[in-house]
């Protein structure tokens, strides 16, 4: 009887071991699967944060392109004035057109209205010469020594069928040349020998 207890013992003793043994084992695999799992969860927090991050940036510059337009609105481009543009374009598509409007508003009629590089009368030197013939009235000349509206200026001026004697300096002491200003001169000269009556 002793003896097949003492057996019994030992086999439950031998039974236990592997037992413990076993459910130990069983522990140290579910705390390194613990682990493992708290690592990568660890190394994805990082990389989630990071991409909160990055979209976070996204979002705030794909903001800020669209208010960028808002923020730096364009000026309107302001036209050029025309005094600014070409001689040819100033001359042709502004000058002559108003000097003969000038002139019709005043009962008078323009023969002829042309610009010319051609000899300026009296001086006979080569410039830019606009020659305006008002019917029954007188012819006159408005010189440019370049094709610039700001250069040396002349003018001549005489009754129909009579050749020029004078040439005058013209609008030398203005600093801005404008198309009102050279129309008003031309004007005020024609008047100023009775060619025309300017109220």
């Amino acid at each position: 009887m002793e003896e097949n207890i003492g057996s019994s013992k030992e086999d439950a003793i031998n039974i236990e071991e592997p037992l413990k043994k076993s459910s130990l084992i069983d522990k140290e695999k579910k705390n390194q699967s613990n682990e493992m799992n708290k690592n990568q969860e660890k190394k994805l927090e990082p990389n989630n944060q990071n991409s909160n991050k990055d979209t976070g940036k996204q979002i705030k510059e794909e903001k800020e392109l669209n208010q960028a337009p808002n923020i730096s609105k364009t000026k309107p481009v302001k036209p050029l004035p025309i005094e600014k543009k070409p001689f040819g374009e100033f001359i042709n598509l502004h000058l002559l057109p108003s000097l003969i409007s000038e002139f019709k508003d005043r009962g008078f009629e323009v023969n002829d209205i042309n610009l010319k590089n051609t000899e300026r009368p009296i001086a006979g030197d080569k410039c830019w010469v606009i020659y305006c013939e008002i019917k029954d009235i007188c012819n006159f000349w408005l010189s440019f020594e370049t094709d610039d509206i700001t250069s040396l200026k002349s003018i001549s001026l005489c009754k129909t069928n009579q050749k020029p004697s004078v040439i005058e300096s013209f609008l030398i002491d203005e600093k801005r040349i404008t198309l009102q200003l050279i129309i008003s001169r031309i004007l005020q000269r024609l008047n100023g020998q009775k060619l025309i009556g300017v109220n």
